[in-house]
């Protein structure tokens, strides 16, 4: 028997029948990037249901170098958690340990595996009186590790920050299979390095983290939202400033929506209609929330009331109910399904100094249209933070693979933009294979070599997720 099939055979024996698939069909969805950008090879897929198990996995890997792509819920845009072509590397799938281990009320702590699906961490926060705060679009299927090795954003990051600020402790094992427990629950702790910090954001090519201390927070009895016409981008930075002061800061999520994007929901989406009696450019979601008796109400009727006699806002709508609070979330939830009936889209996902949002989308707005006459930009996002889906859909009649194949001109227009103005061309979709020649190009040269060497370090034989980040 080969050595590299004895060691396989060593894999399926640690964990069991249960432990390991073959089956090509039952592997196929785990081999394909969600927008099929990436599609790898592999015959092995692993399904450890603690951390023991995985460490006995990397333990064995490490020692006859074999290849492991960690995934969670496989919801990720870049690539990460896809395998390579070569055939050679395995594939460990975390979504078996999925036990939420303790709800601490007293601490306002959540301790979870990383197979943990997002929205059920949520579900049960809130079902004791608790918030738990990342919010994404796919939080319906991600998994709480893969938001962690990626540090994801989503709608709140405003108010509460990225993934990595709402960890207090990981557990992680090593390439080596050495299990470093840091499930501690403290707010603060300055005993020497932050080590977690390296571990969150680095998609699985450092240690393969297995559960996590989360914080929660007062779930949001009183929460008021509303959609603003605003006349252009400049508005919404304007108007943003006026709607934390208005709130006393409870504002928690700020979302900017284009005229072209809402038509695709509009079109696309079901349940989607038409907020607003006139049609406008540009649209800002906002959303108030407390967990006490503020009076949030009065105060987005004020915002509305000053913004309008400024000439920030135009038109707008606040809902009256649960319902129609839904309805204008599915208007900007609905962005990124709608554009793929509407063919090929090259999307970029970027963070820009707050106050430079409306340079970057007017620059490279022009320049990409430009490039391609007729392109249908769809700009929308996170703005209340610097964080801009900039988005192209196809021509109308353009041939949609023609169209992608400008992709990596559009790249360079777009991210030379974003680093004349400060910016980071990957705000909270990570590396992966998709953004590798970016890094290497934008990123100063000391950094990568910084990179390198913490890989080298946790990973001297390569073994975690290769090919990914670096």
């Amino acid at each position: 028997m080969k050595p590299e099939i004895l060691n396989l055979q060593k894999l399926k024996k640690t964990l069991g029948p249960k432990g390991w698939i073959e089956d090509k069909e039952i592997i196929e969805p785990y081999l394909v990037e969600e927008r099929g950008l990436f599609i790898g090879k592999s015959s092995l897929l692993l399904k450890p249901q603690n951390t023991e198990e995985v460490s006995k996995i990397l333990k064995l890997c490490n020692e006859h170098n074999i290849k492991v792509v960690p995934q969670g819920g496989r919801t990720g845009l870049c690539g990460g958690t896809i395998p390579s072509e070569n055939g050679k590397e395995i594939m460990l799938s975390l979504e078996r340990m999925n036990n939420i281990k303790e709800l601490n009320e007293e601490n306002f702590t959540i301790t979870v595996e990383a197979g943990c699906i997002l929205n059920n961490i949520q579900n049960i926060a809130d079902e004791k009186n608790f918030l738990f705060p990342l919010s994404l679009a796919s939080e319906g299927s991600c998994t709480i590790g893969g938001n962690i090795s990626t540090n994801a954003g989503g709608i709140n990051v405003l108010r509460y920050g990225m993934a990595r600020d709402l960890v207090l402790g990981i557990e992680v094992v090593l390439a080596n299979g050495e299990i470093w427990n840091n499930l501690i629950s403290l707010r603060k702790d300055n005993r020497g390095y932050d080590l977690k910090q390296l571990f969150i954001g680095s998609e699985g090519t450092l240690g393969i983290i297995t559960s996590a201390v989360l914080k929660l927070f007062p779930a949001p009895r009183n929460i008021e939202t509303a959609l603003f016409a605003i006349p252009n981008p400049d508005a919404a930075i304007e108007l943003l400033g006026l709607a934390r002061s208005a709130s006393a800061d409870l504002l928690n999520a700020y979302e900017l929506v284009s005229r072209v994007g809402m038509e695709m929901v509009i079109k696309n989406i079901p349940g989607a209609k038409e907020p607003l009696k006139e049609k406008y450019k540009w649209y800002i979601l906002i959303e108030f929330s407390s967990s006490s008796k503020n009076n949030l109400r009065q105060q987005i009727e004020d915002l509305f009331e000053l913004a309008l006699n400024k000439n920030i806002v135009l038109d707008g709508v606040i809902a009256e109910s649960t319902q129609q609070r839904k309805e204008l979330w599915t208007l900007r939830d609905g962005l990124n399904e709608a554009q793929k009936p509407e063919g090929g889209s090259i999307k970029h996902d970027i963070s820009v100094p707050i106050n430079n949002v409306s340079k970057f989308i007017y620059s490279a707005s022009k320049c990409v249209e430009e490039f391609i006459p007729n392109s249908r930009v769809v700009a929308f996002g996170h703005i209340g933070d610097g964080n801009i889906h900039f988005n192209i859909s196809q021509p109308l009649k353009q041939d949609k693979k023609e169209f992608l194949n400008k992709w990596t001109d559009v790249n360079k227009l777009v991210f030379d933009i974003v680093k004349n103005l400060d910016g980071s061309f990957s705000a909270e979709h990570g590396i992966g294979k998709l953004k590798r020649e970016e890094l290497q190009n934008y990123n100063p040269t000391i950094e990568i070599n910084l990179m390198k060497s913490i890989k080298s370090s946790f990973d001297p034989n390569n073994i975690l997720n290769p090919g990914k980040v670096l």
